[in-house]
């Protein structure tokens, strides 16, 4: 009997890193409500948020485990999650103009007699942006789904000047460590 990974994430983006590294996946969507994590320190936010979705998703058979994740953009002791709406992600983007901030991601991973959990922080440094480039960003659909309003993966990756760190936890997972950590449960 083989051992089977279960994704407890709606995130496209960790699922198509997962993907890209050739491991296979089963899909369980946690229900949580995520607004009862309510901290202003995004290492316990992350942490907390994936303990939650990865306890949130049952076991079904004894072979399998559960990855979890949540990723949050810190800026000046604010933390932007996903935008709510238009002048939220103007807001965001015209804050992290010109600056550096980080992204924390918190990961879990359980089997049904072990848990580990870790978090992962990359800096990233944004060009100035000028009001129009922040403008016509907001209006396509990319910032709505990302935390701190942009996806570095895609066409947010323009306003990226230089990162320092795990460019995939900036997607959404720290792909590196997340495969080092399965490894240990035999996934890998």
């Amino acid at each position: 009997m083989t051992n089977k990974l279960i994704l407890a994430s709606s995130s496209p983006r960790r699922q198509e890193l997962l993907k890209q590294v050739k491991i296979p996946f089963i899909q369980r969507l946690p229900n949580i409500d995520e607004s009862l994590v309510v901290t202003n320190d995004p290492v316990e936010k992350v942490r907390q948020l994936a303990l939650r979705k990865g306890r949130a998703v049952s076991f079904e058979s004894k072979n399998e485990f559960i990855l979890s994740a949540d990723t949050v953009v810190s800026h000046k002791q604010q933390i932007f999650e996903k935008p709510k709406n238009r002048k939220d992600a103007v807001q965001m983007i015209s804050a992290l103009s010109g600056d550096i901030h980080e992204v924390f991601s918190g990961v879990m991973i359980r089997s049904q007699t072990e848990e580990v959990i870790f978090t992962v922080c990359t800096k990233v440094e944004f060009w100035p942006l000028s009001k129009e480039e922040i403008e016509w960003y907001t209006a396509t659909e990319e910032p709505y789904d990302k935390a701190g309003a942009y996806g570095i993966q895609s066409i947010g990756a323009m306003f990226v000047k230089q990162i320092v760190g795990d460019y995939f936890n900036v997607v959404g997972l720290p792909l590196s460590r997340t495969v080092r950590e399965l490894n240990r449960f035999s996934i890998y």
